[in-house]
């Protein structure tokens, strides 16, 4: 907090009336050779003044990079507003609201932000928020094999496009409660999930997992998979992205009767990447796997009076009481973080959301086309995409993204050697995102550095000419 109000003197006073002579007498039943030692490290206290300074000071030694890399956190636009009420007192140290009648407006809170969230991915409902997505999906595993009881199977299709952290998340939560994960190869060409893969499978499951877009970026055809899992008795995990819903088909529309689980990370709808945190879960379903779906459900209501109300409509009491038979292990909120997500979708609204998808998809395609005028980048998945691509270099990528880092650029991330594609063709491989945040002299001041990075790393010149003629090409169009 930024300001502690209590004095010396009222601190003792404090003590006095508890019985102890210091604060250190509150902790008395520590063994002393578990305490740790004097901070010798620690400067001595200084002035209010200096401490802001010196604070400020470290703080721009991280810079503000050019960021390209995404891979499942994302920098977008934040209107100045929307921190400026959610870090208001009324919901910046509220917490889960278990008195209906002293937490209406914490209530109303998530109550409209499960409302967005099933609008927006098209399922009957939501629940209070998770704790990221890659838990998220963990949840949805687990409540799909709970709903699924005719498939009598715990085997999960895991597509292999699936981000990497959210598959080790999963396995790492599932893992001892007896389900597989049964990986699904995806196509070399278009890195989309290979149908021919899932046509082989011959043994019952409970859900197929379907990214979308997935983790190099490309579209799913998911109404063709939301159809062949129903038709083979699997249930459906949709893995989405919320911006890209702006624009592509929701989930509960996949196929002839839509997914049955929608799950994400909500940090694009205005949380900043904040050095890796925090994060902010959502899952939706239909309505006749309610029951299954782990956390809690804030429900809209009337009293005595007939005024309008809300309060906790339903949640698994089994994880407050039964613990070894708990439906989840998710026992509060992101309530932070929900109210942050609730007013991004707020102050957007359907055609401001849509415009930051389009203007994401714009950029991506455009910085697409000027990597096509640079040697040594291929395009192994093409480039049908959201906001990020794959490309293939023909030098390290570390080497790459470390020369690009002293420009100031985080060029991405380097996802090579994590998959399986013929002629090593997984090597040198560079997830690049691209959202509404760049302009077009950032755009080509990547795309010039990259080249010149590449050059200097392959030991030949930079040859402009390619590059500036794709540049007036594209002013021309």
């Amino acid at each position: 907090m930024p300001y502690i109000p209590h004095t010396p003197d009222e601190v003792q006073q404090m003590l006095a009336a508890i019985g102890v002579d210091s604060i250190d007498d509150l902790f008395d039943e520590i063994p002393q050779a578990l305490r740790c030692a004097s901070l010798t490290a620690i400067p001595a206290g200084q002035s209010e003044m200096l401490v802001q300074r010196l604070l400020s000071e470290k703080a721009l030694l991280d810079g503000t990079p050019m960021c390209f890399a995404g891979g499942g956190a994302y920098e977008h636009h934040i209107p100045a507003a929307l921190w400026e009420i959610a870090t208001r007192g009324e919901f910046y140290s509220a917490y889960t609201p278990y008195q209906a009648e002293a937490s209406q407006g914490t209530l109303q809170v998530i109550y409209e932000f499960q409302s967005m969230i099933a609008s927006l991915t098209a399922m009957d409902i939501s629940n209070a928020s998770l704790y990221d997505g890659a838990s998220g999906l963990a949840e949805a595993v687990l409540m799909a094999v709970r709903a699924n009881r005719k498939a009598k199977s715990k085997r999960i299709l895991m597509p292999e496009n699936v981000s990497p952290v959210y598959r080790q998340v999963v396995e790492t939560i599932v893992k001892n409660q007896g389900i597989t994960l049964e990986l699904i190869n995806f196509d070399p060409a278009s890195g989309t999930i290979d149908m021919s893969t899932l046509s082989a499978q011959s043994e019952p499951f409970a859900a197929l997992v379907i990214p979308q877009p997935d983790y190099f970026g490309s579209i799913e055809e998911v109404h063709q998979l939301t159809d062949w899992a129903h038709e083979h008795g699997g249930l459906v995990i949709a893995q989405v992205n919320p911006i890209a819903l702006a624009l592509f088909e929701a989930p509960g529309n996949w196929g002839a009767e839509g997914a049955d689980i929608a799950v994400g990370e909500g940090q694009p709808l205005g949380v900043p990447l904040s050095s890796g945190g925090p994060y902010i879960g959502f899952i939706a379903c239909k309505q006749k796997l309610v029951r299954q779906m782990p956390g809690r459900i804030v429900g809209r209501t009337v009293d005595l009076d007939g005024k309008s109300g809300f309060t906790l409509t339903l949640q698994a009491r089994e994880q407050h009481i039964r613990r070894s038979k708990a439906t989840s292990n998710i026992c509060t909120n992101q309530g932070l973080m929900a109210t942050a997500v609730t007013l991004y979708l707020a102050f957007l609204g359907a055609d401001g959301l849509q415009k930051v998808a389009a203007a994401c998809v714009a950029n991506t395609q455009k910085l697409i086309a000027r990597l096509e005028t640079v040697p040594g980048i291929e395009f192994p998945f093409g480039r049908h995409v959201f906001h990020e691509f794959v490309v293939s270099l023909d030098v390290d990528v570390n080497r790459v993204l470390e020369s690009l880092a002293e420009q100031d650029i985080v060029g991405g991330i380097n996802i090579s050697g994590q998959f399986s594609l013929a002629n090593n063709a997984c090597e040198n491989l560079l997830l690049i995102c691209v959202t509404e945040t760049k302009t077009e002299d950032e755009l080509h001041f990547f795309t010039r550095t990259l080249n010149d990075v590449l050059c200097r790393l392959r030991g030949s010149q930079p040859d402009d000419h390619q590059e500036e003629e794709q540049l007036r090409r594209n002013n021309d169009d």
